[in-house]
């Protein structure tokens, strides 16, 4: 069986931003890209355009002090979607983050055009990241 081709988009954006290669991970986020962070952190927010959704990344390793690492446990996927389920831990100010997640995107002509970020315990993530 072949792999749809949703997750082959997600896997590259996984890879790129694992690897901090914005150049691939552009060729994979559409330029007017929405992303969506629920909470009360400073990463919390709806962001409009690839520019201040890359920023959240960027924020994610500045304030983790380049600890914050994603690992993939699943991907799933149809002809508009595909959700990953992942794994994120980081270290800062003598905190751990250690939390499973999701990651609900949305994808068109093989880019991604939308995301939700969904933490298994929204307190213990705003806390970490406060």
């Amino acid at each position: 069986m072949t792999e749809h081709p949703n997750i082959a988009v997600f896997r590259r954006a996984m890879d790129a931003f694992s690897t901090g290669d914005m150049d691939a991970l552009a060729e994979v986020f559409h330029p007017d890209v929405r992303w969506h962070i629920p909470g009360q952190s400073p990463l919390a927010g709806d962001f409009q355009g690839r520019d201040a959704t890359f920023a959240t990344f960027e924020l994610d390793f500045r304030l983790s002090g380049g600890t914050y690492r994603p690992q993939l446990h699943d991907v799933l996927a149809d002809d508009a979607h595909a959700v990953a389920l992942l794994h994120a831990t980081a270290s800062r100010d003598g905190r751990e983050l250690d939390m499973d997640y999701a990651i609900v995107f949305h994808i068109s002509d093989g880019r991604i055009t939308e995301g939700w970020e969904l933490w298994a315990d929204q307190r213990a993530f705003d806390a970490f990241w406060s």
